[in-house]
């Protein structure tokens, strides 16, 4: 099919007036101006009239597991307390509720024109429960021993057994105050084509508990049993990158595999570190929710000075309000004011599909990319990324592996 819109933003260079791309199958296979497109293509016109077409937005970080939990969890005076409180909602849910709260955020997350999700599941037992995914989707099992750490290669070995039938799969050790340095090991060891991600330095209780050996979170981690033998030695981005396999430097890691979530507390000797760093994690922020927590200013500024990859994500209900993408842009345009509408938009496109390794195939619209694709409306101001990012509705309009998508509580039809 051809498709034609007012504007088509390719995200390489200026959006095309009066543009159009061709799919054949699951691919793009040409972009440009209309005449030019149905020149040089056959196939139906489908025309989406005074609407700008963009590709599928990349949710770089979320949770589907607590999509039920929204509105659950009132602020809480600490993030040990929120742990707690998440805890209990937990403890109160089946099997079947957590298969029912991923097909809702899978659903929520479409109507705001996210076709593609990198998703952390505590269950990826379940995960064959599923139906097909509507959404082309990164499943990470994420995985805690804090409680059994004896258990770490039955732990991984059961997450890849669970997961090696979906198409994209990684594995997440939760955080390093409830995952062990050898499960972190155990991870990197899954291999190179393995993703991997994380939460690290997310609270100012987590920089307490491990540079001081005190706080809230301490405490609550050592009733429960955990070790805490690696406290009061560094600060978690010191323990993440020096441990384990690596010099301070981390020349022998292969911190390209990790994306990385929150990085909201760092010190001064933190920021060194990543500067002396060759190769570079991704990291993922989730304004709203960081919001929500009320943590430490993000520091932006100075991780895309050190050439850090930085993507947006919603995190889960159990923090947000909703698995809106465009909310996320707006939310952290307010913190960034100076950032470009332009620049902000590549943070839910381009930025995340680097970090999945899909530079390649996703994030724009460019011949041999996968054709996923949304439209929004757009009106006469040429400040159409502006635009984008005010944009504040749901899609009518979208196309995944090249098939029409019914949006809302339609049926739809699965990514294959």
């Amino acid at each position: 099919m051809i498709i034609r819109a007012r504007d088509v933003v390719t995200m390489d260079g200026a959006p095309i007036e009066n543009g159009a791309v061709a799919i054949s199958g699951d691919r793009i296979v040409d972009v440009g101006k209309f005449d030019q497109i149905k020149t040089r293509n056959s196939g139906a016109v489908v025309d989406l009239g005074e609407q700008a077409l963009l590709p599928g937005l990349i949710n770089a970080h979320c949770h589907l597991d607590y999509t039920c939990l929204r509105a659950k969890i009132p602020r809480q005076k600490s993030f040990t307390d929120w742990i707690r409180a998440i805890n209990a909602e937990k403890s109160k849910l089946s099997p079947a509720d957590f298969i029912a709260s991923i097909n809702e955020g899978f659903a929520e997350a479409k109507r705001f024109g996210t076709t593609t999700i990198a998703n952390l599941t505590a269950f990826p037992e379940l995960v064959r429960q599923l139906p097909d995914a509507p959404l082309r989707t990164w499943w990470f099992a994420e995985l805690i021993d804090v409680r059994s750490p004896e258990r770490v290669n039955e732990l991984v070995d059961s997450a890849v057994e669970s997961l090696k039938f979906a198409q994209n799969f990684g594995l997440a050790p939760h955080a390093l105050f409830t995952a062990s340095k050898n499960l972190y090991q155990r991870c990197e060891e899954a291999g190179a084509n393995v993703l991997l991600t994380t939460h690290l330095a997310e609270s100012r209780e987590e920089m307490e508990m491990f540079r001081d050996a005190s706080g809230p979170l301490y405490e609550f981690m050592k009733s429960i049993g955990r070790d805490m033998g690696d406290c009061g030695n560094g600060t978690p981005l010191e323990l993440f990158v020096g441990a384990p396999n690596a010099s301070p430097a981390g020349t022998s890691r292969a911190l390209s595999q990790w994306i990385v979530a929150h990085v909201n507390e760092l010190t001064q000797s933190d920021f060194e570190l990543l500067e002396k760093m060759r190769t570079k994690f991704h990291v993922v922020h989730s304004p709203r929710s960081h919001q929500y927590f009320d943590h430490s200013r993000f520091p932006f500024k100075r991780l895309l000075t050190l050439g850090l990859n930085v993507s947006l994500g919603t995190d889960s209900l159990a923090s947000n309000e909703s698995l809106n993408l465009f909310a996320e842009m707006r939310a952290f345009q307010r913190s960034e004011p100076e950032r470009s509408p332009e620049k902000i938009f590549e943070m839910i496109t381009v930025n995340p599909a680097s970090a999945l390794r899909q530079q390649n195939t996703l994030g724009r619209i460019r011949p041999g990319f996968r054709a996923d694709l949304i439209a929004i409306p757009c009106g006469e101001d040429r400040d159409l990324f502006g635009e984008i990012v005010a944009f504040d509705g749901e899609i009518n309009w979208m196309l995944i592996n090249g098939k029409m998508q019914r949006i809302g509580n339609d049926k739809h039809e699965s990514m294959t």
